[in-house]
């Protein structure tokens, strides 16, 4: 089976085919960092991190460019209440987010370009829309007329008729028609500015993903990813914008479902998120991916605290499994290749990355690998272990593997605990060689009350925290 992705531009299910064969350019629309990053946000990081992998275990050469909006009306109006310079909002803010993207597992991208470093580009891009006819500048700012684009509305499938104004300056009077979006913001007093032709002023927010799309990944590109709520007006105007241009711009449109609280969008502005520095504080970051990414990518995620325990439970098991039958094979093998995944993970995964089935295959395989364990059959053990971890690996959660290599007992303080847990270990064995049964079990009572789990195995004991 090839790989099949849902576009939402023909609204169906495409086979993928990239523009180059063995070659995949991806844009992903990152943050607009005016506040530190909630589960809503991450969320499309992990899915679009389980794509990346997934386009690299099926071979092919991936350039990834996820963008970084720094200049924006709400990170202005968060410097203006803090007090403080638009830049150290946007820089402190973009550190969040790397620390998230870090934190859940995210591979980093192949380039991470900031808007306010391309200023330039959009400035040329810009020329090419006023040159076409596309485009005015009035009042100071910079716009692009809607009604001399005929596909204008298609990619979120709405009619030009029956939009509402853009609603995205203050200066609506300098505009052909109320439709119309703004390229460029003329200059106001204490915000920042940049030349142009036009005149001093800053970015609009969707110029800039064109402008920097088209400099990284070139005029066409094979995906271009992003939240839901981010297909109209943003997406729609960047198409709208490349089109008018000359560019083919994205081939296929990928758009995550949003993380939901009572059936609304995850927003600051409703107060109702979970920012992840809060969240990796009561749950581990491996377990709060395994929820983010364990449904389809398309379908929205209504978060309880419920549902998160649920999925850290099923995430254990499968590093229980994994744990043990390293221990049992030794761990000296790294994880297995792609050859090693099953093909029913790999029909899943080619079939609009349906990460459900995916892990149902995961988690039958770790059901066979512990009978395996049971049995004390070596050979089956390390066959699932090896399939277990190469699906692990696509969907970036194999336990042995960094970032999550140790974490199942905290982190770097695990060769401590290890070696203090060795220490009574190995008074338990000598009282259980002395045969002074009664010693032995108070040492195992005693680890148990402080929260260590000691099994006896064919190879000696071996422990892990009580969660």
């Amino acid at each position: 089976m090839t790989l099949r992705l849902y576009d939402t531009a023909a609204r169906a299910v495409r086979e993928f085919v990239p523009l180059h064969p063995g070659r995949v350019s991806l844009y992903l629309c990152g943050a607009t960092v005016q506040a530190p990053p909630h589960i809503g946000h991450i969320r499309s990081g992990v899915d679009f991190d389980i794509l990346v992998r997934w386009l690299r275990a099926s071979h092919y050469q991936v350039v990834y460019c996820r963008n970084v909006t720094d200049i924006d009306d709400k990170i202005l109006r968060a410097a203006m209440q803090e007090e403080v310079p638009w830049w150290a909002v946007a820089d402190r803010n973009q550190r969040a987010f790397t620390r998230a993207y870090d934190a859940l597992g995210c591979l980093p991208p192949d380039v991470e370009p900031r808007a306010t470093g391309h200023v330039p580009e959009m400035i040329t891009l810009m020329q090419r829309l006023i040159d076409r006819g596309h485009a005015y500048a009035s009042g100071g700012d910079v716009y692009f007329d809607v009604r001399t684009l005929p596909s204008y509305g298609s990619l979120s499938g709405q009619r030009l008729e029956r939009m509402r104004p853009a609603g995205d300056t203050d200066n609506a009077s300098a505009k052909r028609d109320p439709r119309d979006f703004a390229l460029w913001k003329g200059a106001k007093p204490g915000e920042p500015t940049w030349p142009t032709p036009w005149g001093p002023g800053r970015p609009g927010w969707h110029l800039e993903c064109s402008a920097m799309s088209t400099k990284y990944l070139g005029a066409t590109f094979d995906i271009h990813g992003g939240g839901l709520d981010l297909l109209f007006p943003h997406h729609e105007n960047e198409q709208a914008q490349s089109h008018a241009a000359g560019d083919g711009f994205a081939r296929y449109w990928l758009h995550n479902g949003l993380v939901r609280i009572g059936g609304e969008k995850m927003s600051k502005s409703l107060g109702n998120s979970l920012l992840i520095d809060e969240m990796i504080t009561t749950v581990r970051p491996v377990e709060l991916r395994y929820y983010l990414g364990q449904a389809h990518y398309r379908s929205p995620i209504d978060y309880t605290p419920a549902a998160l325990a649920e999925a850290a439970t099923a995430y254990r098991r499968i590093e229980g499994f994994v744990t043990r039958a390293a221990e049992l094979t030794g761990g000296e093998a790294g994880p297995a290749g792609s050859s090693s995944l099953p093909a029913a993970f790999s029909a899943a995964m080619d079939d609009d990355l349906g990460v459900p089935q995916a892990l149902a295959i995961v988690h039958d395989c770790v059901r066979d690998g512990n009978a395996a364990l049971s049995a004390g059959d070596s050979s089956g053990t390390a066959k699932r272990l090896g399939e277990t971890r190469a699906m692990l690996s696509v969907l970036g959660l194999d336990p042995l593997a960094a970032p999550w290599a140790g974490s199942q007992s905290g982190g770097d303080l695990r060769s401590v605990v290890d070696a203090l847990i060795g220490v009574a270990l190995g008074q338990r064995e000598a009282a259980r060689a002395r045969k002074d049964f009664a010693a032995a079990d108070e040492i195992r009572d005693q680890l148990l009350a402080a929260g260590v789990l000691v099994e006896d195995t064919p190879r000696g004991p071996r422990w892990e925290l009580r969660r």
